[in-house]
């Protein structure tokens, strides 16, 4: 989410930075060519103004179509030209004084002409119309091969009678443009990395109490009850959303606690009276007359079967209540000591106990919870396994948990009864002859929860059940 998040946030950042950048850099471009063309005018126009108004001149012989100046005028058509060369040696603009028809007056140049198409044909008729050329297309810095051409009208009387044309190299003004771009693009850059140091403060700020709450929902997912969200910074919104989860969480734990006291206590105080009503049984068997032994007999049975499931009861309330804290264990050695205390039982039911696993197997577990659910899946799977098989235990050190496996030679459960295996009060439909009152392996596998762990059903070929119990492995320091 974290990326998510600042994936947009950054995409956002990058296309305001663009909306700002851009018309920056085009406005900068047409403004240092603003400026080339303004003194590209200005030069035109003083070029025109120091042409002779008055008076006779070699200008005014050229602008009369007179074949030859005077010879007085020479010298001074000679100084136009030699100003015009020297403003093309200086600056390295191509610059002429041309007549209405194209003829030259002073160019440099001296084989420049007015251009026959382009830009500068219509800067030039913009000036014949009695106008300065107006502003030539952007010259950008790609664009190598473009050049900036003006033209400003020389009148006389009103009358445009001459043009004075000037083409400048864009190469400085491309590598001003450059260099200006260089620098938005360097504090654009800037801009950026301040933006993504605050996204990323943004984006940490807002998914604190996020993970926070995540971690408190699946704490209380797997049975940590006791996990809440502890108070915090963020957005206002997130921090009454933590208060509400952590009211929830109470009013759960509440009701949840209630449910279960509810349970403790009704199969506590229902125990006694059954115990009453089992000794009055008897009693009134005494002085039954003959003949009534086999309905005496299914009132006894009953009457056992009755206790049993409220013993159950009582100690699934009593796994729910239980929160013990995990510790270091050995498993080997406790299911070593477990498989020794249910060997008679088994041995009585004809069925062989195995047991194979490492000396040592270490895990986070309740010695007494891990134990009471190895006796769990130990009864469930000598109660269904034929006279004759055998019960296989097997302790696994896996990478990041310990796992006790308990597989025996029963029926075995369907593919699609195993995710209800461990249900409460669920057995399969073809196991209900079989005693018990399916409470077993939901005691199992809430002891488990209590400390972490967890409990797994798996077929075993040709049949059987293998059920898995798993506790995580000490943290590595």
């Amino acid at each position: 989410m974290r990326t998510r998040l600042l994936g947009i946030l950054i995409a956002l950042m990058l296309c305001v930075l663009a909306a700002l950048g851009l018309p920056l850099a085009a406005a900068v471009a047409a403004a240092e060519q603003s400026k080339v063309v303004v003194d590209r005018l200005d030069d035109a126009a003083r070029f025109a103004q120091d042409l002779p108004t008055s008076g006779p001149s070699a200008v005014d012989s050229a602008l009369k179509g007179d074949p030859e100046p005077a010879p007085g005028d020479v010298s001074r058509r000679h100084a136009i030209d030699a100003e015009v060369r020297r403003y093309h040696d200086l600056y390295g603009v191509r610059l002429g004084i041309f007549q209405r028809d194209g003829v030259p007056i002073a160019a440099a140049p001296a084989d420049w002409r007015v251009p026959p198409g382009g830009w500068g044909a219509q800067a030039f008729q913009e000036a014949l119309d009695g106008r300065r050329s107006h502003n030539p297309p952007q010259v950008w810095p790609w664009t190598d091969d473009r050049t900036l051409t003006v033209a400003t009208p020389v009148v006389r009387d009103g009358d445009v009678v001459a043009v004075v044309l000037s083409e400048s190299p864009t190469g400085a003004l491309r590598t001003r443009i450059l260099h200006s771009w260089l620098v938005i693009g360097a504090g654009e850059a800037a801009a950026m990395i301040v933006a993504v140091l605050l996204a990323g403060r943004l984006t940490e700020w807002v998914l604190r109490p996020v993970r926070t709450l995540d971690r408190a929902t699946h704490d209380i997912a797997t049975g940590r009850m006791a996990a809440r969200v502890a108070p915090g910074g963020g957005p206002p919104e997130l921090q009454r959303l933590a208060r509400s989860f952590n009211e929830m969480a109470d009013h759960v734990v509440l009701a949840m606690d209630q449910q279960k006291a509810f349970v403790a206590d009704a199969s506590h105080q229902l125990r006694n009276p059954l115990a009453a009503l089992l000794l009055r049984v008897e009693v009134l068997g005494l002085e039954l007359p003959e003949g009534h032994e086999e309905e005496l007999g299914g009132v006894r049975e009953e009457g056992v079967r009755l206790a049993r499931v409220l013993d159950d009861l009582l100690g699934l309330a009593t796994a729910e209540h239980a929160r013990p804290g995990p510790e270091q264990t050995d498993l080997a050695a406790l299911t070593l000591a477990r498989v020794d205390a249910w060997r008679p039982v088994a041995e009585q039911r004809g069925i062989e106990l195995r047991w194979e696993g490492p000396a040592l197997a270490v895990g986070m577990a309740d010695p007494i919870g891990f134990g009471s659910a190895l006796d769990a899946v130990l009864d469930n799977a000598l109660k269904f396994g034929p006279a004759g098989s055998e019960v296989r235990l097997k302790v696994s050190v896996r990478r990041d948990e310990v796992a006790v496996t308990v597989a025996d030679a029963g029926p075995g459960l369907a593919e699609d009864e195993l995710p209800r295996a461990g249900d409460r009060f669920w057995r399969s439909p073809r196991h209900q002859n079989v005693d018990g009152s399916g409470l077993g392996l939901s005691i199992a596998r809430t002891l488990l929860a209590a400390g972490g762990g967890s409990l797994a059903f798996a077929p075993v070929q040709p049949t059987g059940l293998a059920v898995t119990l798993t506790v995580p492995r000490p943290e590595k320091r």
